[in-house]
């Protein structure tokens, strides 16, 4: 397959080195494009916002599907292509390296033309579909899986240093949980005191924490006793 990536970020540099390795890929710049596209699939890898106005500056060949590898955007910001199209990556792309490695294998919301589909195959992945009229709220929750997490490491970063400790102490402690999570689900590997109905020790956990921190330890503290809560309805043989 001839593919063209437009954008080269960490996303356009991912999709470049994951896609190179079975398909002929091209990879420019968003203010680099060709004249003319005669390729099977143009991917459009550009910032969100430059999404549309990228589509609209394309002139491709009737055969050539437009797809982009937004989140939150849906398939009308391509304007009037022809084959248009859509693969968002459940993977955090943090450089071209890593991308790529992430990419082959992983899961992709999938949305318009079928070649797409066959992209998402040729990179060993697995397609999930999402609803148009949910689209926010997938790419809500994808965002709360990656990017809400990392805050919250920049949270207990704050929280570590006041205790004259670093964020890499309590590392293994967060993949422990986290391991825990995809072994057992959220309800069951919830630990400590929220998981007791300890409200004593939150309260001191509060009074101990820098002001600035205090807004993000009570919205968590809240949101893990409701889990405890949740967790006393789950029959521990299900």
């Amino acid at each position: 397959m001839n593919i063209l990536i437009v954008g080269a970020g960490r996303a356009g540099t991912s999709f470049a080195a994951a896609l190179g390795a079975q398909h002929r890929v091209t990879l420019v710049h968003h203010d680099e494009l060709p004249a003319h596209v005669d390729a099977d699939l143009v991917l459009l890898t550009v910032h969100d916002d430059a999404i549309e106005s990228t589509a609209a500056r394309l002139v491709v060949s009737a055969h050539t599907v437009v797809a982009h590898v937004s989140g939150s955007r849906r398939l009308d910001v391509l304007g009037s292509h022809a084959r248009v199209g859509s693969l968002h990556p459940l993977a955090a792309l943090p450089n071209a390296q890593v991308g790529a490695r992430r990419l082959r294998g992983g899961v992709f919301a999938v949305e318009g033309d079928e070649l797409i589909s066959h992209v998402v195959r040729s990179l060993s992945g697995r397609v999930i579909s999402v609803p148009e009229d949910r689209r926010t709220l997938y790419y809500a929750t994808a965002v709360s899986a990656a990017n809400h997490l990392v805050a919250l490491m920049g949270h207990v970063e704050v929280l570590a240093a006041a205790a004259g400790l670093e964020l890499r102490d309590f590392l293994a402690l967060a993949q422990q949980a986290l391991d825990d999570v995809g072994a057992l689900g959220p309800a069951r590997a919830l630990t400590g005191p929220a998981s007791r109905g300890d409200l004593s020790t939150l309260d001191a956990q509060m009074a101990a924490l820098p002001g600035a921190e205090r807004a993000t330890y009570v919205a968590l503290a809240d949101r893990a006793l409701r889990l405890a809560d949740e967790n006393s309805t789950v029959p521990w043989n299900a």
